[in-house]
């Protein structure tokens, strides 16, 4: 009986203390939430993921978009707006706002804060 109390006392344990570990970080600094998103965004157009849904529709792709996106509080992207492209193709377009608008960050925001970022990217 006291092996089956410590062990479910265990095992509540582990899971409370893997809950704490897997928070994502506050961030409070503009700076910082702009290098953050700036080096996810990166990482997000270098992964398999993203390269090959990219080249099953639009492997011929090539140019410069400048990004403005929006992240609010909980990490997601509200905005998406493209302020300047050489990529003239209205579906590449689509496809880039559809990703980049399900993307959630590695990290929150504080309450009732939203930052704009303007990210670069050349394909």
């Amino acid at each position: 009986m006291k092996i089956r109390i410590a062990f479910v006392l265990l095992v509540i344990t582990l899971f409370y203390s893997e809950s704490i570990w897997s928070q994502r970080p506050v961030l409070t600094d503009e700076e910082t939430v702009s290098e953050m998103v700036t080096t996810e965004m990166h990482e997000v157009f270098q992964s398999p993921d993203f390269i090959k849904k990219k080249n099953k529709k639009f492997s011929e792709i090539t140019g410069d978009m400048t990004i403005d996106i929006t992240v609010i509080q909980s990490g997601k992207v509200a905005t998406f707006f493209k302020v300047d492209s050489t990529i003239k193709d209205i579906d590449f377009i689509n496809f880039m706002s559809e990703y980049i608008l399900t993307h959630k960050f590695k990290f929150k925001l504080e309450k009732k804060k939203r930052y704009k970022i303007r990210y670069n990217i050349s394909f």
